[in-house]
């Protein structure tokens, strides 16, 4: 049985890094990058949601990538999330994450257009097999997405054996289960939704994929660490807090993750710009929510993690 031990743990969603005129910052992405590597965390998860993968172009992608691994040096487990909108440009960047030597490589179902599931899993294959060598991931994310993954499709795709591994970002910590189960012995399901992590982890997910984590690593990693333990007991109040930092940071008018780039540029000293509009950046009433989810996750900070 494949060893995927890589995979467990807490990966955060890496964050778009933009420098003052709105093009991607390769300083910025280096620097989150080993602003990761210090903190412990597992590995990355590269141009999802969190890096507004389908507000930048083939080029602006490959650079972040390029970016992650040499900043990385190896110390990360990297999957590089490489879907667009055509399969031409999909197959593109999962070459490119490849030549890299990315860990895995991942990816939405196609967006828009509604296609039956025959399609889906073509487009996921033909993605695959432009990275023959290296692992792929199903980002199910219906609600973004529009579809869903559903069995008779996740079977389907269990035919590839490259397939190892499903980022469930579905809110039923049910579908989780059901992927484990189906996917059998050594088969890797993420927990998406942050706010019910240690909910994804007692349903058999074996680690997590969270565009919040960023914000406040620390806390996600003493959960972790607690589970592993056997004492769930312990991970709850950390949950808690977690998810009242995540509700006070969605309060602002700016994008969440424009709120995110607001504290790591406080609390972390990085600078890694906005975010890219049609995304919504901060207003200046958006300063007291960043300021008081600073003094949150300083507060958890000290009670959970010391």
């Amino acid at each position: 049985m494949k060893d995927n031990s890589k995979y467990q743990g807490i990966i955060p969603a890496f964050y778009a890094c933009y420098d003052k005129d709105g093009g991607v910052s390769a300083e910025g992405v280096q620097a989150l990058t080993r602003y990761f590597v210090k903190k412990g965390v597992k590995g990355v998860y590269v141009g999802g949601s969190s890096g507004e993968c389908i507000y930048q172009s083939v080029a602006e992608r490959k650079l972040v990538l390029e970016n992650v691994v040499k900043a990385a040096e190896g110390k990360l487990t990297i999957i590089a999330h490489v879907a667009c909108n055509n399969t031409k440009d999909s197959k593109e960047l999962a070459a490119h994450a490849e030549s890299l030597g990315v860990d895995a490589i991942a990816a939405i179902p196609p967006i828009y257009f509604h296609l039956p599931e025959y399609a889906i899993a073509a487009y996921w294959n033909d993605i695959s097999g432009a990275a023959p060598n290296t692992d792929f991931v199903i980002y199910n994310i219906p609600q973004l997405a529009g579809v869903a993954l559903t069995m008779p499709l996740f079977r389907e795709m269990l035919k590839n054996p490259r397939v190892v591994a499903v980022k469930n970002s579905s809110m039923p910590v049910q579908d989780i289960q059901m992927f484990k189960m189906e996917g059998g012995e050594g088969f890797v399901v993420f927990n998406g939704p942050d706010e019910q992590f240690i909910s994804g982890r007692a349903m058999g997910a074996d680690g997590g994929i969270g565009g919040t984590y960023g914000a406040m690593p620390e806390l996600f990693l003493k959960m972790d660490e607690l589970i592993r333990a056997g004492k769930m007991d312990e991970a709850l109040p950390i949950q808690n807090a977690a998810d009242e930092i995540i509700y006070a940071m969605c309060a602002a008018k700016g994008n969440l993750y424009a709120v995110i780039k607001e504290i790591l540029r406080r609390r972390e000293n990085l600078d890694l710009g906005g975010v890219r509009e049609p995304l919504y950046n901060l207003v200046p009433e958006d300063a007291a929510v960043v300021e008081k989810a600073v003094g949150m996750i300083d507060a958890a900070m000290k009670k959970y993690v010391g």
